[in-house]
């Protein structure tokens, strides 16, 4: 496993948190929902693996490469 780490492709807003710390997620699986412009945007996981931490919280600002999850891969 190795430790990847989930960064925002963009500035928004955290507007929901979807995984936890210690979850499980597949590939594509949605960690966090930004929203910037009134667009929703997900931020997938890029493989199966564990959430090991969240560095946002909900209604956080961001900004763009802002690390949002560190999270452990399976490759």
């Amino acid at each position: 496993m190795t430790e990847d780490v989930l960064r925002s492709d963009t500035a928004g807003r955290v507007l929901e948190i979807l995984k936890t710390p210690g979850e499980a997620v597949e590939a594509g699986d949605a960690i966090v929902m930004i929203e910037a412009m009134k667009m929703e945007i997900p931020v997938a996981s890029p493989g199966a693996g564990l959430v090991r931490a969240l560095h946002v919280a909900l209604d956080d600002m961001v900004e763009e490469d802002q690390p949002l999850a560190t999270l452990e891969i399976a490759r």
